[in-house]
């Protein structure tokens, strides 16, 4: 039988009440998607990307590796020495989904699981399938490596989820076991010890906010100061790899493995969140700076080197070698999410925009249309004869032995709509509701705002107007703040009684939120190219188009048969066409590909002829053919041309 704990805890992925957080989030609870793009991917997460993760996490042994442990499965260890972490991201995505539902349809189904895990953990608490069926002599002791406390985060963030979501407590007294055998080893004035795959110390901030056990939040400030002190066995990779190469606080620059490091940075943040050391935030400052401004691809993700599935140096953003892992994406949505509730340096529009991107294009690109078919690594490019690697397929794959990516899909999409607004209670200025994400959604207003509901229509991101009703109800003195995307500056927020509002600095309009008020916005979508920052050498000379929050790119399958994506090149000049699908239009010339080499100053070196060429959404690419694909186009002419300098 279930442990329940009492009804009405908050539903956030992230909560907290701390006077060191500017913004307040609303969780599954106050916020609900109802359509629109990002209501759509949830429908379609529910009904078959979670299901799909539950059937491959049977049919790839993740449970028999469990069973094995007590002696129910005969078969040896299958996948990694931490596949048990998919596991617990799938029950996550389970959480947020009864959350967002009230769905009972995977009851049985975590009934069996959690009942499977607690007859595996041992009575110390330790709970880890590898070690406990294949190596139980190793236990800890090769903690750059085997990620039992990264296996632990995953474990407590299910089963917080879980009793955030219906009360369900049974499998966060599990992860509480092991954290405190955690905390008995490892804790302050203890063994010395941090994991090299940094996950745990978010985890412990939010089991902190569950409970209010403090030590969590000791535990956690803990890992995150004993890291850079050498304490991993660095091996050939070297201690960069793991973020072991210098404390946080000194630690200005995101390197090593994308994923580890933004795990890592989401873990200060919380702790920052709640303990408001200011040097913690001015490092995290310093650090997502580095990600955003000099290592973040145009889709919204990380990771330029295949090797070390890791950040490369300032600027080494090459398209066809991109790692861009998924998880790096998703981390990062996570770590934006607290710096946007922080109030870091970079403002929250920046914060916003920043996962806007991600999730409309890196994050979307990642799974097919069907919701059952996966990228682990997401190129800007696809060159006709690229051949598959582990982890880098042509194409999309419905599972991978390294299976860290579909569940995690599976997990952040459940909860989007809690990133979608957030309030400020202030004292000494309005309270204000601020929508962040410009969504489908019904948004229950909490008592300081009035306590109404606000509902938010749109067909953004493939049409402009977004409409904000206010249920009526007692007046107060409230304000509601929408972002205005940077590539909309001059459109207005339009107000009851024929109010408007134009986008502050920071990069909000605001207008009083008046009770039974409506609220109209429209967003200038026309098709822009964006140029590369000059130190991408990669990208030198080449454009991309995007509209409005998404990225576009070219595929073969939209080409004749006798022209290569890799032979297009841009005329200069030629603002792209919106089509009635959505796609673009894009002129372009046709260069000969047995030509190496062109003289400088010729209009469009070596062109055959011009053809009007198809552009779709870079998410969209890859469902209807494995072809080339490419997001960056050369522009033809002399970089000197003015009609080729007039596209900004």
């Amino acid at each position: 039988m279930a442990h329940r704990a009492a009804a009405g805890a908050p539903t956030a992925p992230v909560v907290t009440s701390s006077k060191h957080a500017l913004h307040r989030p609303l969780g599954l609870g106050e916020v609900r998607l109802t359509g629109g793009e990002l209501g759509d991917w949830q429908e379609l997460n529910a009904a078959a990307t979670i299901p799909h993760c539950i059937v491959k996490i049977e049919e790839w042994g993740i449970l028999d590796n469990l069973r094995r442990v007590i002696g129910e499965s005969g078969r040896d260890f299958r996948g990694f020495w931490f596949a048990d972490s998919d596991l617990y991201k799938v029950i996550e995505a389970v959480a947020w989904e009864i959350a967002r539902t009230g769905t009972t349809e995977f009851d049985t189904w975590l009934d069996d699981v959690v009942d499977l895990l607690a007859r595996v953990q041992e009575p110390t608490g330790y709970l880890h399938s590898y070690h406990q069926g294949v190596a139980p002599a190793e236990k800890f002791t090769k903690l750059e490596l085997t990620h039992e406390m990264y296996v632990l985060g995953h474990l407590i963030q299910a089963g917080v989820a879980l009793a955030r979501a219906n009360g369900r407590t049974d499998l966060l007294e599990l992860s509480r076991r092991f954290a405190d055998l955690v905390d008995r080893r490892f804790g302050p004035g203890r063994e010395p010890g941090i994991c090299g795959h940094p996950e745990l110390e978010t985890a412990l901030v939010e089991l902190y906010r569950e409970t209010g056990e403090r030590r969590y939040l000791e535990l956690a400030s803990h890992q995150i100061e004993e890291r850079g002190h050498g304490l991993l066995e660095a091996g050939g990779f070297g201690p960069r790899y793991f973020q072991d190469h210098a404390p946080v606080r000194e630690a200005r620059d995101a390197v090593g493995h994308a994923v580890r490091q933004i795990y890592l940075n989401t873990g200060v943040t919380d702790v920052y969140l709640e303990e408001g050391d200011l040097t913690l935030l001015e490092a995290m400052d310093a650090q997502w700076a580095s990600a955003h401004e000099r290592k973040m691809y145009i889709s919204g993700a990380f990771g330029s080197r295949h090797r070390d599935e890791a950040f490369g140096d300032d600027y080494e953003l090459p398209s066809e070698r991109a790692y861009a892992e998924t998880c790096a994406t998703i981390a990062d949505i996570h770590w934006t999410w607290r710096m946007l509730l922080a109030g870091g340096a970079a403002g929250p529009a920046a914060y916003a925009e920043t996962i806007e991107r991600e999730v409309f294009n890196a994050l979307a690109a990642s799974i097919n249309a069907t919701g059952t078919r996966f990228f682990y690594s997401n190129p800007l490019q696809l060159r006709p004869d690229r051949f598959s690697e582990e982890n880098a397929p042509r194409e999309r794959a419905d599972w991978y032995v390294c299976a860290c990516c579909p569940p995690n899909i599976g997990r952040v999409v459940a909860q989007l709509a809690a990133y979608v607004a957030t309030v400020t209670e202030p004292t000494t200025t309005p309270p204000a509701l601020w929508l962040h994400q410009l969504a489908s959604a019904d948004i229950r207003l909490p008592a300081g705002l009035g306590g109404g509901l606000v509902r938010v229509r749109t067909a953004y991101p493939h049409a402009g107007v977004v409409t904000i009703d206010v249920e009526p109800g007692e007046a107060n003195d409230a304000e509601l703040a929408v972002r205005i995307p940077s590539w909309s500056a001059a459109s207005e927020l339009h107000g009851p009684d024929g109010v408007t509002a134009s986008r502050g600095e920071d990069g909000y309009a605001r207008l009083p939120l008046v009770p039974g008020g409506s609220y109209r916005l429209e967003l200038d979508l026309t098709p822009r190219f964006t140029r590369a920052h000059h130190r991408v050498d990669a990208l030198r000379g080449c454009l991309a188009v995007e509209r409005g929050p998404l990225l576009y790119c070219v595929e073969q399958a939209d080409l004749p048969v006798d022209v290569a994506v890799d032979d297009l090149v841009l005329v200069p000049g030629a603002a792209p066409e919106v089509a009635d699908d959505a796609s673009l239009s894009l002129a372009c010339a046709v260069l000969p590909p047995e030509q190496a080499l062109y003289p400088a100053g010729d209009e469009v070196p070596g062109a055959v002829r011009r053809v009007s060429v198809r552009a779709v959404p870079f998410a969209t690419w890859g469902n209807r053919a494995s072809g080339a694909m490419k997001v960056w186009l050369p522009v033809g002419g002399d970089p000197g041309d003015p009609a080729r300098q007039a596209i900004p």
